[in-house]
């Protein structure tokens, strides 16, 4: 179906308006990933300072002899977004916790699951897994610190204060090689035999040997939530991290078909303009070539009469 000039044209500043809204957010996706990537590699350095404080009371007190109680609660904390435009970013982390933690949990207690983010709730609730709470994810990288603080005290508050009395999982999603970004889940608490053997096997870098004043039992909780405080925050800040760049990644491929689509408009807009054009200048060379074809008319002569018919007067 021909559509008409005013038509196309209108097409032509709605797709225009969407290309300029489109780019807005390209750009804006690019501009918060940077200071959360910032965020993620002050922590990790923060992380290393914990993990050498607890190397350093492993060299000093031991081996670290964990309880072998089972955890009475299951817990996972997953991180997703709170807006929208960002793909299956969400849907995939929700079907990898389904996948991997709700059959673990059949014949224990119920998967206790803490949400970060709206839209993470849906996409969790659409894989049958209801959260407990949500919680808003940040504004920005300095809210990061908040949303980590609050997650612990609610880990505390699950576990009664005893870290060990709880199975804690961290579902986030992370970036990969090339550019791309996969769904993971990291065992946080109880920690791991593999962890605290690594600390103990692992060589001291320092002519000083350690040693510590503090009470063993003050000292070992305030490293080991150091350790959980720095791997909730460092998850945190990977997800957002990850969700900018997932955006990014949507909003080039919208601009591109935005663009594409602009080119297709802008070229039938050229062809029904130029239609047109030729459709005026056919009609004014017809007109023309009516005119100057149609024979012309003579003017009507009029008679005198003759003198000698004329009678005089006397």
């Amino acid at each position: 179906m021909t559509q008409t000039l005013e038509a196309l044209s209108r097409r032509l500043d709605t797709l225009t308006s969407i290309r300029g809204i489109v780019h807005t957010m390209k750009t804006i996706s690019a501009i918060n990933a940077v200071p959360y990537e910032r965020a993620a590699r002050s922590i990790e350095a923060y992380h290393r300072t914990v993990r050498s404080g607890l190397q350093a009371f492993v060299a000093r007190a031991g081996p670290i002899a964990m309880p072998a109680v089972e955890p009475a609660d299951s817990v996972v904390v997953v991180f997703g977004s709170d807006h929208g435009l960002c793909g299956n970013y969400n849907e995939l982390l929700a079907e990898k916790v389904q996948a991997e933690l709700a059959p673990t949990t059949a014949g224990h207690a119920a998967l206790r699951v803490l949400c970060v983010g709206a839209q993470m709730h849906d996409a969790l609730a659409g894989q049958g897994l209801g959260p407990e709470s949500v919680l808003l994810p940040p504004a920005s990288a300095d809210g990061i610190g908040r949303l980590a603080g609050s997650i612990v005290t609610r880990l505390d508050d699950i576990g009664g204060g005893e870290p060990h009395h709880r199975k804690v999982t961290l579902a986030f999603t992370q970036r990969a090689g090339r550019g791309q970004h996969e769904p993971v889940l990291m065992p946080l608490l109880p920690l791991g035999q593999a962890f605290l053997s690594e600390l103990a096997g692992r060589p001291w870098q320092s002519r000083s040997l350690p040693d510590y004043s503090m009470p063993s039992a003050e000292l070992f909780a305030a490293l080991l939530r150091s350790h959980i405080f720095a791997s909730v925050f460092r998850a945190s800040a990977e997800a957002m991290v990850t969700e900018n760049a997932a955006r990014l990644v949507l909003m080039q491929q919208a601009e591109q078909s935005v663009d594409d689509r602009l080119d297709e408009v802008k070229g039938q807009r050229r062809s029904v303009r130029q239609d047109n054009i030729t459709t005026e200048l056919l009609d004014v060379i017809i007109g023309f070539e009516a005119l100057r074809k149609s024979p012309r008319s003579t003017p009507h002569k009029t008679t005198r009469p003759s003198p000698r018919n004329t009678p005089r007067q006397t």
